[in-house]
């Protein structure tokens, strides 16, 4: 994948970017499944507001009681390889000093030879949960637009952290995608979503050739979808609704559906979005 080189940068954030913390949970799953070691952490006191984000208290196994402090670190793998390898920036979204927060994780991605940065992301959508999950995958960078099928944003409005450090990498030399998974609204908001988190390391693992570890993460959707049908199954209204989310899903999906048919429906879609991915059935992820 010469697009994004051999030494990749892969960003999630727990908080705005993280619809059914499919985000987040992808690069958790990385990081238990990879051997990495940590190469650098932001001063916690420069960019995070603790009203917001609190620490958290903890005892260890010693009992004694320890606290935790918001936090966004670097990790690279432990072991190098000829084949294209992930380093991982994981953490929470920072609360203010966006630029400067921006540049010195960009700076040490220079320092490290980083060659390409990906931001996965997740997002509240009208989407139905019986149906693959659409990940966006996107980039400024006409180049890999070209090499990885990738699409431009047209999307003007509120962006997160991720939005902030794509383009930061960009202006530094380091060619920049996204990727953004469609999380159903109706349950995003009350559980993790595995069945979005595995379709985030599906498409990575397209876009970057690398080897991304899934865990259990297949049977785990499995027992998710099943989860929200029987929910579904005692709820008349929740279940006409789905209904109707699947039918619009398999309209776009169709042989017969043609281009200027889907961008009218998209385009009616994204009328009705608000200003982000934490909020249901209003976020474009073409961010």
């Amino acid at each position: 994948m010469d697009g994004l080189g051999r030494r990749i940068l892969v960003a999630a954030f727990d908080g705005w970017n993280d619809a059914g913390e499919a985000a987040s949970a992808a690069l958790a799953v990385m990081k238990a499944e990879g051997e990495y070691e940590p190469v650098f952490s932001v001063d916690p006191e420069l960019y995070f507001d603790y009203q917001y984000t609190r620490p958290q208290v903890s005892i260890d196994a010693q009992g004694r009681r320890t606290l935790s402090w918001p936090e966004t670190t670097i990790l690279r793998p432990s072991r190098t390889t000829r084949a294209p390898q992930v380093w991982l920036l994981t953490g929470v979204e920072p609360a203010r000093a966006w630029q400067a927060y921006a540049a010195e994780i960009i700076d040490v991605a220079l320092r490290e030879d980083i060659t390409g940065f990906v931001g996965l992301g997740s997002m509240m959508s009208d989407v139905p949960h019986t149906r693959p999950i659409s990940v966006f995958g996107g980039s400024d960078n006409e180049a890999l637009r070209s090499a990885l099928d990738l699409e431009r944003s047209t999307y003007e409005g509120p962006v997160g952290i991720l939005s902030v450090l794509a383009q930061t990498a960009e202006e530094a030399g380091i060619p920049t995608a996204t990727l953004w998974a469609s999380v159903p609204h109706y349950v995003a908001g009350h559980t993790p979503s595995p069945k979005a988190t595995l379709a985030l390391l599906d498409r990575l693992e397209d876009l970057t050739g690398a080897r991304i570890p899934r865990a259990d993460l297949a049977g785990e959707a499995a027992v998710w979808e099943a989860s929200i049908d029987a929910a579904a199954a005692d709820d008349e209204e929740m279940t006409e609704y789905i209904r109707s989310l699947e039918q619009t899903r398999d309209t776009w999906d169709s042989p017969e559906a043609s281009g200027d048919a889907i961008a009218r429906e998209f385009e009616q879609y994204l009328r009705r979005r608000g200003d982000g991915p934490g909020k249901p059935d209003r976020g474009d992820p073409r961010r």
